[in-house]
This record gives C-alpha cells, sequence and structure tokens, in this order.
C-alpha cells in the first residue's frame, strides 16, 4: 500500500501542465436542503417536505494523462487532500468472495468486506490531524472510495478530484448528500453510463438518470452517516421538493416528488449554535411519554400544516407571484415554527431571529431542522425593501450570526461538461474552469461569481436533468 498524504493545495501546484489529458475537465453541482415542513412530526409517522436551496457543492474533475496512475481528492475548504496510487487499492476484493456491483445494481448497504479491505486507506487520511477534523476528513473519503471501487476499474484514468462548496457544513442543510450526488454523478459520467442531459430528454429517460446517481449517492450517504433516511440525497439529486413519510423504519421513506415547486426568495440565518439531533429527537420522545395525547395532537397538527402546504403548492391555482399565495404559505411556516416552539426544540438565538425579521416586517421565519440551534428560514414578502434586508444583515453580524440570500425549490444535480463558461470572456468558445481558477476563488461569493449554476443570472451552459412539472 503506497498512499500519500498529499502536500497543502496551492493553485500554483497546478500552473504546469500534466501533459494532455485524456478527457476534457468538467464539473458536478447539486444543491444543499432545508426541511420546509414538518420537522419532529416525521420522526413519528408523519408527512415532511423538503426543498433544494440554492447553496451547492461543486466537484471539478481533471482527468490526467495515462502516465499518471493516482487519484487526488481534495476539499480545500475543509482541509482534506489526499492521494492515493490507484495500483494499489484493494481491487482483488472482488471476484475473490465478493461480486462487484454494476452501475444500474440497486445497493440497499455496505458490503463489509469492502469496506474492511479500504480501512488502511482511510486510516493514513489526514492521520496527524485533531480527531474530530481527522473523522470528517476520512468519512469523506470513504464515501468516494466506496463509490469509486464499485464504479471504476483498475485500469481506469488518474484523476483530480477538487471540490468546493458554498454550503456550511454540519448545519443540518445536507451538505454531505450534496456531496455524495456530485461524487455519484461524476463517476457515472466517467463510465459513460449517464445520457443528457438535454432539453428535449424524455420524462423516463430522465427519471432513470436521476434514479441512478440517487442510488449511489445514496450508498456514499450510508458510508458517512451508517444509517441515512433517504431523503437529503433524494432532494439534492432531484433538486425542487420532495414530500416524505417513514412509517416502517426497516424500510425507505416514500418519497413524493414535487416537480411543480417554486423557485422562493428565501433567507436563511446560521445561529452557529451547536446542536445535536439525537438529543432534540429524544426531548420530543420524552415530552410524547410524559404527556402522549398532547403531544400527539400537536404532532398531528404540524401533519395538517404539512399536507395544507402540500395542496397549496400543487393546486392548479397557485401563482408563487401572488401575495395572497405567498402570504398562506408563509402563514403555514409560522403555524409550524410554533408547534416546534411547544415542543420545547427552539432555541433563544433562533427566536432572536425571528423577532428581528418579525420587527423588519419583511416575512415568515420559522426554524428548520433539529431546531436547539441550527439555522431559520424567512420566506420573504414580495418586494421587499433592500434597505431594510441590509439593516437586518447588520443586526445578524452584530448578534453573530450568518446570513445568506438564497433560493427554495430550485434545480437539483447538474453537469458542465466540458468545464467552460461564458463569463463575460475573451477566449475563445469561453472561459475554461481549469483547476488553478477553481483554487483560487476566496470565499462562497468567489466560488458563486465563478462557477455558480446561476443565483445571479442564469447561466445556460450548466444542464439538468429536469422532469417536466405534469410528471
Amino acid at each position: 500500500m503506497n498512499g500519500t498524504k498529499s502536500l497543502p493545495v496551492r493553485p500554483h501546484d497546478y500552473e504546469r501542465k500534466h501533459s494532455t489529458p485524456m478527457a476534457p475537465p468538467f464539473m458536478v453541482s447539486a444543491p444543499g436542503k432545508v426541511i420546509v415542513f414538518g420537522e419532529h412530526a416525521v420522526v413519528h409517522g408523519k408527512a415532511a417536505m423538503a426543498a433544494a436551496i440554492s447553496l451547492r457543492s461543486y466537484l471539478h474533475v481533471t482527468t490526467l494523462s495515462k502516465s499518471h496512475r493516482t487519484v487526488r481528492l481534495c476539499f480545500p475548504d475543509i482541509g482534506l487532500d489526499h492521494t492515493w496510487d490507484i495500483d494499489d487499492l484493494p481491487w482483488d476484493v472482488f471476484g475473490k468472495s465478493l461480486k462487484k456491483p454494476r452501475y444500474y445494481d440497486m445497493v440497499t448497504s455496505l458490503d463489509g468486506k469492502l469496506v474492511e479491505a479500504m480501512q488502511p486507506f482511510i486510516e493514513e487520511v489526514s492521520e496527524t490531524e485533531p480527531p474530530e477534523k481527522r473523522k470528517i476528513h476520512q468519512a469523506a473519503a470513504s464515501a468516494f472510495l466506496y463509490l469509486f471501487l464499485c464504479l471504476q476499474q483498475p485500469t481506469t484514468p488518474a484523476a483530480i478530484w477538487v471540490l468546493r462548496s458554498t454550503l456550511p457544513i454540519g448545519a443540518g442543510l445536507g451538505s454531505s448528500a450534496s456531496i455524495c450526488v456530485c461524487m455519484a454523478a461524476a463517476l457515472l459520467k466517467q463510465i459513460h453510463v449517464l445520457s443528457g442531459p438535454h432539453h428535449d430528454q424524455p420524462d423516463g429517460e430522465v427519471e432513470t438518470q436521476l434514479e441512478r446517481i440517487n442510488r449511489w449517492a445514496f450508498v456514499g450517504e450510508l458510508c458517512i452517516h451508517g444509517n441515512p433516511s433517504g431523503v437529503d440525497n433524494t432532494v439534492s439529486t432531484r433538486g425542487k421538493a420532495v414530500l416524505f413519510k417513514r412509517v416502517d423504519y426497516t424500510k425507505p421513506p416514500q418519497a413524493t416528488p414535487l416537480n411543480a415547486f417554486p423557485e422562493l426568495p428565501l433567507l436563511l440565518v446560521n445561529t452557529k449554535q451547536p446542536r445535536s439531533t439525537a438529543t432534540e429527537v429524544a426531548k420530543v420522545g420524552a415530552l410524547k411519554k410524559k404527556y402522549p395525547d398532547v403531544t400527539e395532537k400537536t404532532l398531528d397538527s404540524i401533519d395538517q400544516v404539512t399536507m395544507s402546504a402540500y395542496k397549496l403548492i400543487t393546486s392548479d391555482s397557485f401563482d408563487p407571484k401572488s401575495q395572497s399565495n405567498i402570504e398562506h404559505l408563509g402563514d403555514l411556516f409560522q403555524m409550524n415554527h410554533g408547534f416546534l416552539v411547544s415542543l420545547g426544540v427552539s432555541h433563544p438565538k433562533l427566536e432572536h431571529i425571528r423577532e428581528l425579521i418579525d420587527y423588519a416586517d419583511i416575512g415568515w421565519t420559522k426554524l428548520t431542522g433539529a431546531g436547539g440551534g441550527g439555522c431559520a428560514i424567512t420566506l420573504l414578502k414580495n418586494h421587499v425593501n433592500s434597505s431594510r434586508l441590509a439593516q437586518l444583515q447588520d443586526e445578524f453580524e452584530k448578534a453573530g450570526f450568518e446570513e445568506y440570500k438564497t433560493t427554495l425549490g430550485g434545480d437539483g444535480v447538474g453537469i458542465l461538461y466540458p468545464a467552460v463558461l461564458k463569463n463575460g470572456s475573451n477566449e475563445k468558445g469561453g472561459e475554461e474552469i481549469n483547476l488553478q481558477k477553481f483554487l483560487r476563488a476566496e470565499g462562497a461569493d468567489d466560488i458563486e461569481r465563478l462557477v455558480g449554476v446561476g443565483v445571479r443570472e442564469k447561466r445556460p451552459e450548466w444542464k439538468f436533468w429536469r422532469v417536466s412539472d405534469s410528471s
């Protein structure tokens, strides 16, 4: 075994061309998510709704020439940088006692023999880093390596995989699922088993591509979380929104895609207050045990809020530009939040955000996710005054919060092949987004300006697998 810890990534490391590549550099992007309705109730068999947000992960893949035999995984935003020798990886585990899965297989659990064979290659990742950082790095590396070994061959070309993100990590916004969707889509693209995306692709064919990506993204989530629900990767793959319910915990949740979910302006504020999902879930469980009837009625009320939102959004008369429709949705935001407060899963910092927004009268706010800290989301009213937003941003900064202006219900996984964007460039055919440029981007705003799928303005070079609204 000859895995090597790479030196810290610096853009100038890549100034020299790695000889002529076998394929052009390309990029894949996938969104994070928020729970819009139904937190905690979903744990008790009720429905919940999750939607994509425009904060995203961006994965850049550079294929190297035949003279190279390494795969380098680099996530500079979290300080991960590791290189493996492809020929040294445990390919021999397949064929002895383990059948290699095919790209179209449904994989619902990890194979213990492959996990065991990978272990020495994972343990060498970031081995000198502090335990908490090492744990994050090794989780990401294990997801990548498991997918890489399942989907690639020992003869696979060398490549450099660089991931950047505009998503905060550990804030309950599905950052790990977003990364897994990017890795799954890029690996499937490399082995030429994804068709499209293109604008006249039939819905059935689009569904096949999305399902293929989603299945393998779920396998990546298994590596990171052990027992994921599958909701985060489904939203990240498909975009828009998903209504989901989990009645039988031995099976995946029932998920209903909401292909007609509109793109809506959203203010997302991160309290930066650490929280534990398990602690908040246990809190509601204890309350239900203590006051079963009242707690069950509260959970039923949350379920009714979720289903009311579902009926509103899927009705033929729903118009996201209509003030009354947005007000209806906003009222449901506030009701959902009120029920969560009564279950004891809010936090003074979340309430402070809600108070500031209520006072500014710019929208409707609720906590998202487990609560106890984490993030709050605000559905903005139509035609919000920009000076009020600027004033609020100052208030959030003073309180130590992080604010993100984003959208709800945008596209899912997308691909930029080759990695070329117009960007107002004079370069013939557009500006190639090479490794140096991608690594030089400093922070979320820079990443968004350089390669963003188009929060500020749509970039037609990015292509998405989109299912028609009527499906």
